[in-house]
């Protein structure tokens, strides 16, 4: 392994610094976009490793490389849980790799993507079109460009799955990670619907998972981590799904490949019915993260 590699010609580095001794880094090539919305300051950047990809406020967001190890788990492994999901609202979710995934189902009659900012949708539109895959013109899909917090709260529309897709629990995303909206969550779900959202790196946010999965538990009688290799956020990383009665860890890897054969469901890079029961087992470091189970 090389340590001090020297820069391409024309080619710069760039570092996201995951905590304050670890940083990822990456070449690149050319700033195809940036801007400051009302909200955060958004770019677009070529790269030789990750093609295009999207940041807020100098942190990664997706690629065209790699989001698919982000979306799929963080779409798919909810919606095969649930036994019919007709109904499913995003919030966040601006590129629209989950609204994508979703969408695979054609049995999926309604979904609401609320994001927060606009000129993320429109950022999407024109420079992520791999990410999206037209997500945005299936008529399914309702763009609603609102405050998820408020949006959530006044709802009055049960769904069977409700994707958190933000970013890090801090600034205008830190009261979606807070136990008030959690309860407003499952509010929507009803009894068989399932919440899922990404947490962080079990490595390096230990306290955070602990205390996600803490106020989780106080909403939700079943809390499953899911733990994804996703390179861009700097190597493995913790998802969750919340449910009152559908758990993920139920079915079997057969069942798994039996509900995407049935929906219709193909052309997958990530997911399947093994990976999906591998996400789902922890190792014991993880395990004693997280706090005891709600009683029964």
């Amino acid at each position: 392994m090389s340590i001090d590699k020297p820069a391409q010609e024309g080619c710069p580095t760039q570092t996201e610094w995951l905590t304050d001794h670890l940083g990822l880094t990456y070449r690149v090539e050319q700033t195809l976009m940036q801007t400051q919305s009302p909200y955060q300051h958004i770019d677009v950047l070529q790269t030789p490793a990750f093609g295009r990809l999207f940041r807020l406020d100098g942190c990664l967001m997706t690629s065209e490389a790699d989001e698919w190890f982000y979306h799929e788990n963080l779409a798919l492994l909810p919606a095969i849980s649930h036994p019919a999901p007709r109904r499913a609202l995003v919030i966040g979710g601006g590129d629209g790799g989950s609204a994508r995934q979703l969408l695979k189902d054609p049995r999926l009659e309604s979904l609401v993507v609320c994001e927060l900012d606009v000129q993320v949708v429109e950022m999407a539109k024109t420079y992520l079109p791999r990410v999206h895959q037209g997500a945005f013109d299936d008529p399914r899909l309702q763009l609603q460009i609102a405050d998820g917090l408020a949006y959530v709260a006044q709802s009055q529309d049960p769904v069977d799955l409700l994707v958190l897709d933000l970013t890090d629990p801090q600034g205008v995303a830190e009261p979606l990670y807070q136990p008030a909206f959690f309860a407003d969550c499952a509010r929507l779900l009803g009894e068989q619907g399932v919440l899922s959202l990404h947490l962080g790196s079990p490595q390096w946010h230990p306290q955070r998972i602990s205390r996600l999965v803490s106020d989780l538990r106080q909403q939700f009688a079943i809390v499953r981590l899911i733990l994804v290799p996703i390179a861009l956020y700097g190597g493995l990383w913790a998802m969750a799904c919340a449910s009152q009665r559908t758990d993920p860890k139920a079915i079997s890897s057969a069942e798994v490949e039996r509900r995407l054969r049935e929906r219709g469901i193909t052309g997958l890079h990530y997911y399947n019915g093994d990976t999906h029961v591998a996400a789902l087992a922890l190792p014991n470091f993880v395990r004693r993260l997280l706090p005891p189970e709600r009683p029964a």
